[in-house]
Formats: structure tokens, sequence, C-alpha cells
């Protein structure tokens, strides 16, 4: 593997937010996608529901999609954020979204306010699992559900990385691994209850004809998917 600069996430995403579309784009995010809203409830009617990580909006896009009542997104990056402004621009619903700039580890959000918490492959930026779990479980209310997800430790151990190009130049975003020993632990001390985990593999029909990747990861899981309860 041809080794490529690495980029803490702020300075990766500043890159990467122009060509950053606001739904899932490769094959690892689409295989994470599915098993992510197959974990969510069919409908969000009258539901609070916060956005750990936007990005681009695609699952702030979700879950007005199911009918959220109120959705609030937050990233650390504001190009990033941009583009979620942009994705929402002239929908119908954009009224019921609120977006905010802030830190997986201090979320500009009140605790125990939402029904729904959502976080993407945000949680492997960080190096320590625990201070984005603890806030997740403070934003949601007591009985509500966190559904996350993470790039699976099996592809740091083969090597991959989560790459991308910008002006013509390859990057890699810093990413630590996270075991599922590692969410056991941090959710049992939280109080955080695991009640399913989905390790989603790559459907064959969603890689592109030539496309450049390792042929294990059509054997291998790509991502971890939690769904997790704030115990009472």
């Amino acid at each position: 593997m041809l080794s490529v600069p690495v980029l803490d996430p702020s300075e990766a995403y500043a890159l990467w937010a122009d060509s950053y579309p606001p739904h899932a784009h490769n094959p690892v995010m689409l295989a994470e996608e599915r098993a992510m809203l197959a974990l969510l409830p069919g409908r969000l009617d009258g539901m609070r529901v916060l956005d750990a990580g936007c990005g681009s909006g695609r699952y702030v896009l979700h879950a007005l999609a199911r009918g959220a009542a109120h959705v609030r997104g937050v990233d650390l990056s504001p190009p990033m954020l941009e583009r979620a402004r942009g994705a929402l621009a002239g929908h119908a619903d954009a009224g019921r979204v609120a977006l905010h700039e802030g830190s997986l580890t201090a979320l500009p959000a009140p605790a125990e306010t939402a029904d729904l918490t959502v976080c993407g492959l945000v949680v492997g930026h960080l190096p320590d699992l625990h201070p984005a779990l603890a806030e997740l479980h403070r934003v949601t209310r007591p009985g509500g559900r966190v559904v996350c997800s993470d790039f699976h430790p099996i592809g740091a151990a083969l090597g991959w990385q989560r790459d991308f190009r910008a002006g013509g130049e390859r990057y890699a975003v810093r990413h630590a691994r996270h075991l599922y020993s590692h969410w056991h632990a941090a959710c049992a001390t939280l109080g955080l209850a695991i009640e399913r985990v989905v390790e989603p593999m790559l459907d064959p029909v969603d890689i592109p004809p030539g496309a450049r990747f390792d042929p294990a990861a059509l054997h291998v899981p790509v991502a971890l998917v939690f769904q997790l309860r704030r115990l009472p």
C-alpha cells in the first residue's frame, strides 16, 4: 500500500468537503448505511433526533424522511456543515433542522433531550471511545436509543485507510481502532445497554467495475454497528 499523508479530521474534511455528497458514496458506506437504517425505527414521528458528527447531512436527511419532529446536526467541520446546509436548501422540512458546530466530546445540546441519537462513522476519529459515548449518553433521554457505527477494526488490521482525493492529491483521515471489547467496557460503565450489534459486509453489486480495493474486503465485515439503549 502506498503511503499517503494522514491528516487530522478537521484538516481532512476542510479539503474533502467540496466533493463530499450528502449520501453514502462508496461500497463501505453503503454497507454501513443499510445496517444503520435497519436499526432505526421505521417512523420517527414526534421524535427529537440528534445526529452527532452529521457531516454533509446524510442521516439528517434520513431522519427527516422518516418524519422526525426536530433534528439537531452537530459537526466539527464548518465546511462540512456548509455542505449540509446546501443539501437542505429548499427542502420542504428544512425548518425542522438546526445545525451546530461542535465536538463529539462536547456536544452543543442539552442533556437528555434526544429521543434518538445517531452517530455514523465518527467515533474512530477519536483516540478514546469512552468520552464520545459519554456525550452520546448525556444528550439521550433515559430509555432513548443510540445508533452508532464505526469502521470495523479488521480493516485497520489489514492496513486499510479512509482515504480520499482533493486537488489531485490523495490523503487519509486519522482513524483509531476501537475493538468490541472497548465498546462493551464503555457501555457497561456508562449505563448504555447493547441491544444489537451488526457487522455488515460489502455487497459486490456496489463495487464499480475497475474499482481499486483489497479483494479480502469481500470476505470480512467492513463496519461495526451498534443499537444502544440509555438505561433509566
